[in-house]
């Protein structure tokens, strides 16, 4: 069962990243927050405390607890829906499940995840398709200690790209992208001869202090563009 804390840490990020709660603005007190979840306030004070660690609460003393503001302007992520990229620029999108298993993570994945040895987490590896011609390898891992409802999902009709940017909110991402030559197994899921040069980004997402997802997603890099817009 997922603790009490972790459900109202969601519901007040998703008042946060909706607007609700704009940048500055009070948060209730946890008395009143206590009151209208119907918990104690060291629930209140533990979901709070997940989202102060992640950078989008200031807490003061006397002064309660406000959406933290961004003093100065920085670049902001934004994690598309691979179907709406696809769609939106007039091609036919697919997707097809390649492979889903519950299985104990690589050391890195389980550290970033806060998982003790022999936990499992959830595998999922995708195709995109543009028009036909496969556009994106996606190698996901799920973590299933914050994200349980993960592993009743079966992910054949839904993307968990999709899944994830439409139902679950993210607090920050860190994302590297880079240059490379194509492993085998990627290589013959996107129909490239081996080695073939290929565009890869590999993201962490997390939602209050925890990182919810592990992804490394490679592109033929003859079809792979980055567009990206300033003062909009």
């Amino acid at each position: 069962m997922t603790p009490k804390y972790k459900g109202i840490r969601e519901i007040l990020l998703a008042r946060i990243t909706d607007g609700t709660w704009p940048p500055g603005a009070a948060i209730p007190h946890e008395a009143a927050l206590a009151e209208e979840f119907g918990v104690t306030r060291p629930t209140i004070s533990r979901a709070l405390r997940d989202l102060v660690e992640g950078g989008l609460v200031e807490r003061r003393r006397r002064a309660g607890s406000r959406v933290a503001l961004r003093h100065t302007p920085e670049a902001v992520l934004r994690i598309p829906v691979v179907r709406d990229e696809i769609e939106g620029r007039g091609g036919i999108y697919a997707h097809l499940l390649l492979g889903r298993r519950a299985a104990a993570p690589p050391a890195a994945v389980r550290a970033a995840f806060g998982l003790a040895p022999g936990k499992p987490a959830l595998h999922i590896r995708s195709l995109h398709f543009d028009n036909g011609r496969p556009q994106q390898l996606e190698d996901r891992w799920i973590n299933l200690r914050v994200l349980p409802e993960a592993a009743d999902q079966d992910f054949s009709a839904t993307s968990p790209n999709e899944w994830l940017v439409r139902q679950v909110p993210y607090s920050r991402a860190e994302q590297v992208l880079r240059a490379a030559a194509a492993e085998p197994a990627a290589a013959e899921a996107l129909h490239l001869p081996p080695g073939a040069a290929v565009f890869v980004i590999e993201r962490t997402t997390w939602t209050g202090g925890d990182a919810i997802t592990q992804v490394r997603l490679t592109h033929p890099a003859e079809t792979f563009r980055i567009v990206t817009r300033d003062g909009w």
